[in-house]
């Protein structure tokens, strides 16, 4: 079915990225016929069976024991399987906390490359992600110091069983089928459908807010992922038909015709973006002309809160493309485009530079003022006026923002201006 103007669209009445928090003591909901969610950082969900239970995803590693704590009072007998639906540290970090002797740790055939990732780049990660998520964190960590058993250590399973493209488990008279999906958040991604009762738990396969345009290449450091392959696996989870939904964020989506509606509206939105920078591609459109004049239409309204359509397409470009752009010799060369920053400020003077950019403010074009007022703080850190433009300037581009990263990062830029 194709989504109509009537219908408006989910991501407008669920909550935001700023509304995520870490797992707590006692947050345990029904979501279903013995299926239970204890929400996190990434929600973390007990699926009952008559033979002891499956959970679904363990949260970070300072989670874990507040997940198992919460499931140990639903009595659900042992812990036959522990399924991740990706190997971010939010899924996969508190598995030692909740495996039990029984347990047998499910991953997809992917799963080492992103530990991998995970382990080599860990300080680059954590160093880019921080700024966004510090107070969440910050929280979490004084709780968790406090706990009697100590601060726990975030795990890096080694899987039991590994998935390829599908596995069918049968686990106390309950049927649950665990199907690959590449196009998620990373190309471990899992899903798990329970198809004789119409029930899909996708984790984050469709990004951190449902409704949402993707990031295809996240702020913090991540590989790209292929915008058509995302479509692949929208698709995918489309042929199951399901009339319920649970993400890895918040609570569940009902209605087959709603699911499918909002599942057509996000597949032809990252299709319209696909097409629409592939074919500035071949037009000979520069990038960053794109990421300006590349809208969704109306009736492909999708949230932005945590990707961007102009940042998917310069995602989109880069995956097919690559880093050189064919702008100038100095893209090929070891040179940061601010490296001469302070000579041109000295040249031109920061008081014309910040003048400039004024004019530029005075005409909407924020991004050029910036870029101004940076070439004049390089020149002159503690210039007075080049500061208090580049502060105003940041508290505009905040006030428009509905993106969490984003709106983190202008946080962060006015905290150090000021």
């Amino acid at each position: 079915m194709t989504p109509t103007s009537e219908q408006e669209p989910l991501w407008r009445s669920r909550p935001g990225a700023e509304q995520i928090r870490a797992a707590v003591p006692g947050d345990l909901a029904s979501v279903g016929d013995r299926m239970w969610v204890s929400p996190g950082l990434s929600n973390s969900y007990l699926i009952g069976t008559d033979d002891g239970c499956v959970i679904l995803n363990a949260g970070m590693g300072f989670e874990g024991p507040v997940h198992r704590d919460n499931y140990a009072a639903l009595g659900a007998g042992p812990l036959r399987y522990l399924v991740m639906t990706q190997g971010h540290y939010d899924h996969v970090g508190g598995v030692d906390a909740l495996r039990e002797p029984v347990t047998q740790v499910v991953m997809q055939a992917e799963w080492a490359t992103w530990r991998n990732d995970n382990e080599r780049l860990n300080s680059f990660r954590v160093n880019n992600a921080a700024f966004a998520w510090t107070e969440a964190i910050t929280a979490a960590l004084d709780f968790a110091a406090n706990r009697p058993e100590g601060f726990p250590a975030q795990s890096a399973p080694t899987p039991d069983i590994v998935v390829d493209e599908s596995l069918d488990l049968t686990v106390g008279g309950r049927a649950l089928r665990l199907i690959s999906t590449p196009g998620g958040e990373t190309t471990d991604s899992l899903v798990v459908h329970l198809p004789d009762e119409g029930v899909l738990f996708c984790g984050n396969l469709f990004g951190a807010l449902f409704g949402h345009i993707p990031n295809l290449v996240t702020m913090r450091g991540d590989r790209y992922r292929d915008a058509l392959t995302v479509v692949d696996s929208i698709e995918q989870v489309r042929a199951l038909k399901v009339a319920a939904l649970h993400t890895g964020h918040f609570g569940p989506i009902l209605g087959a015709d709603l699911i499918d509606a909002e599942l057509v509206r996000l597949r032809d939105a990252i299709l319209f973006v696909h097409d629409a920078t592939v074919e500035g591609m071949n037009a000979g459109a520069d990038v960053s002309e794109l990421m300006r004049s590349i809208v969704l239409p109306e009736h492909l309204a999708v949230g932005e809160g945590y990707g961007k359509v102009a940042w998917d397409v310069r995602a989109i470009w880069e995956n097919y493309a690559g880093w050189f752009h064919h702008r100038a010799t100095t893209e090929l060369l070891p040179v940061r485009p601010d490296a001469v920053h302070a000579e041109v400020a000295g040249l031109a003077g920061s008081d014309a530079l910040v003048t400039a950019a004024s004019a530029r403010v005075s005409a909407g074009e924020l991004a050029q003022a910036l870029q101004l007022c940076e070439i004049a703080l390089a020149g002159e850190p503690d210039h007075p006026a080049a500061r208090t433009l580049s502060i105003e300037i940041h508290q505009r581009l905040l006030e428009a923002s509905t993106n969490f990263w984003e709106s983190a990062w202008l946080r962060r830029e006015l905290e150090r201006l000021q």
